[in-house]
Parts: structure tokens; C-alpha cells; sequence
């Protein structure tokens, strides 16, 4: 039996993040830099004969059983795996498959960490792997994000299928017309090392969807609030200083960009924050650690602090208090890759 395993890694957003949206990046360009870390989405792929397609995502208990057929109707049900289905068959032309489809996540949906992105890069990367078809990395990001935000109509940026797809450390460019440029990263090791030691990631227990925060940070451009799109070219000027900070290992300045973007970015929506995330956040900072952001859109999710590493063990054990849960990680350097078994 022949069997098609893929994963893709998920990412941590460190500076730029909301300038990949559209209509800004369309109208102003937009910066971002992100890494991939070794949390990852999963995907195993049992090719059949039987003319039936089972589809299931295993840590969210969702199934879905139909014949085979050129096209599944989303219906809220398990549509980012109809959503790969519906174009493959499309773009390339297909008869209807058959197969058995199963996918899980190491970190849940609105965790703020690019899963659902994520999970579209690593389903496609499957087919790929299965039907030999001829797409590389940017072929896979723009498709993924199609799939996500053209055929589904879900909202969101463009940075998590390309961080999927490409993984490792990022500066990625936005332009209109869907024109993104991914610039890897030589970053030393010992920089990479120091930067990992530093960073806390928090799991604030509160899953939450982006769609809200990004209709607020869409309307920036056109609200008669002047701010809201000082703030966003303020987040995309951060992201350049960022990016050379951290080439440079100047961690003060990197620290310093953190805080600074991270109050910009309350400026684009109402919603990025509460008293919760607040309170965690604030918690953090009197314990020591010199600055921090939401990751993702925001509202909940995880929250990244950067701390110095011998502090970093008192500041984890005070945020055990609040309800949420503390995530391990290491950076990685792999996108989204694919393999054949046969058993």
C-alpha cells in the first residue's frame, strides 16, 4: 500500500506583521519577517480505488465521507481539504480521486502561528507529492493563498503560505498583483541561538479568529482616523530596522523595535488586545522581560516575550498563574516537505 506523508512548519511572526494585507501592500508594499519553528501541520494521504474520498482532521474530530466527484462544496465543514481538492482537480484537469485524507496540528486554529495556512501548504504539498505535479515553492505559497482567500473567501494576509512553504528565517516583500518576494536570511548560528533562549512563547488559551481584526486593519486606509495607516507604515518602516538588528545581533534594538511596533499595532484595530492579554503582558514585563507582541493578527493566540535567558525561568513560572500554557520551541530551517512509503 502506498502511502503520502507531508508536513509544513509553522511560523512566529517577528516584525511587519498586517502590511501583507490587502489593499495595503497592494497600495504601499509590504515588509514582514518571520521564521518557522518546529511546530508543525501534518497531513497523510492513502491513495484507494474504492471511488469514495474520506477526508478527516484528526485533533479537531471532524470527518467527512463522499463519492468521488470534481468538486466538494465547502459548507464549513473541513473546507481548507475541500478547498486543496476543488483546485487541484481544477488547475490540472483531473478525473475525481479517490483517497483517504488525514491531518493534524501541533498548535490549535487562532493560535496566531499561521496554522490554517499552514495546513493548506502541507495538504498541497501531499498532492504534489502523489500526483507529481510541477509546482515549487512560490507556486505552492500563491496557490495556497488563492485557496484560502479567493476561492473560500477567508480573510487574511499572504506571509503564513509563504513561510510554510520556504521555512527558515524570512524577509518577505508584498507588492499588488499578488507579487511577493521571499529574501532568506544568513543569520549566524549564535544569533539564531540567543534569539531562541530569549523568547518565551505563551498560549494565552484563547483561540480566536482573524477575520475581525483584519476587516479593522483593511479599513485603515479609508477611515478618517490618520493614525491607523501611520501606525501600518509604521509596522512596515519596523520591520527594515528589525530585519537589520537582528543580521547584526543587536538584540537592544531589537527588543526596543518589538515594543515599539507592538504599540503601533494597537493602533490598527481595537481588537489586537484585552484586559486579559494585557494582564499576562504586564505580568511579564514586571517579572523582567524587556518587550513582547501577540502573534498573528492578534485578540488572543500566543503571545511571544523576549526575556533575558536567566530570567526566563522565573518569568515562565509566573505566568503559570493564568490559565493558558506555556509552548516549547526551536527555530527551524525547513519548508514543507513530502514523502512516499510502502507498506
Amino acid at each position: 500500500m502506498e502511502i503520502i506523508r507531508s508536513k509544513a512548519p509553522l511560523r512566529l511572526g517577528l516584525a511587519g506583521g498586517g502590511t501583507d494585507v490587502s489593499p495595503f501592500c497592494d497600495l504601499h508594499g509590504g515588509c514582514i519577517l518571520n521564521a518557522t519553528i518546529d511546530l508543525f501541520s501534518y497531513c497523510t494521504l492513502i491513495p484507494q480505488s474504492n471511488g469514495k474520498i474520506h477526508l478527516y482532521a484528526l485533533d479537531r474530530e471532524e470527518s467527512f465521507e463522499s463519492d468521488s466527484i470534481d468538486y466538494l462544496r465547502p459548507d464549513g465543514n473541513l473546507d481548507l481539504h475541500k478547498g486543496v481538492y476543488n483546485r487541484i482537480i481544477r488547475d490540472f484537469n483531473l478525473k475525481p480521486l479517490s483517497f483517504v485524507l488525514k491531518t493534524y496540528a501541533d498548535a490549535p486554529a487562532g493560535s496566531g502561528l499561521g496554522t490554517s495556512s499552514t495546513m493548506v501548504v502541507a495538504i498541497l504539498q501531499a498532492f504534489v507529492e502523489w500526483l507529481k505535479l510541477p509546482l515549487g515553492e512560490y507556486d505552492i505559497a500563491r496557490l495556497a493563498f488563492e485557496i484560502e482567500r479567493e476561492d473560500l473567501g477567508l480573510a487574511g494576509g499572504k506571509q503564513d503560505q509563504y513561510s510554510a512553504a520556504f521555512g527558515g528565517f524570512n524577509f518577505m516583500e508584498f507588492f499588488g498583483e499578488k507579487n511577493v518576494i521571499v529574501n532568506p536570511l544568513r543569520i549566524k548560528e549564535r544569533i539564531i541561538q540567543e534569539l531562541e533562549w530569549s523568547t518565551i512563547l505563551y498560549y494565552t488559551g484563547i483561540s480566536r479568529s482573524s477575520a475581525k481584526i483584519i476587516e479593522d486593519q483593511t479599513k485603515s486606509l479609508s477611515s478618517d482616523n490618520p493614525l491607523r495607516l501611520e501606525a501600518m507604515h509604521k509596522i512596515k518602516q519596523d520591520a527594515i530596522k528589525y530585519k537589520e538588528a537582528l543580521l547584526k545581533g543587536d538584540f537592544k534594538k531589537l527588543f526596543e523595535i518589538t515594543k515599539e511596533a507592538y504599540e503601533a499595532k494597537k493602533n490598527t484595530s481595537s481588537s489586537i488586545t484585552n484586559d486579559y492579554i494585557d494582564e499576562i503582558y504586564n505580568t511579564a514585563l514586571e517579572e523582567g522581560c524587556y518587550s513582547g507582541k501577540i502573534s498573528g493578527a492578534g485578540g488572543g493566540g500566543v503571545l511571544m516575550l523576549f526575556v533575558d535567558p536567566m530570567e526566563k525561568v522565573a518569568v515562565e513560572k509566573k505566568l503559570l498563574q493564568f490559565k493558558g500554557q506555556l509552548m516549547k520551541f526551536h527555530f527551524t530551517t525547513q519548508g514543507a516537505i513530502s514523502w512516499t512509503i510502502n507498506i
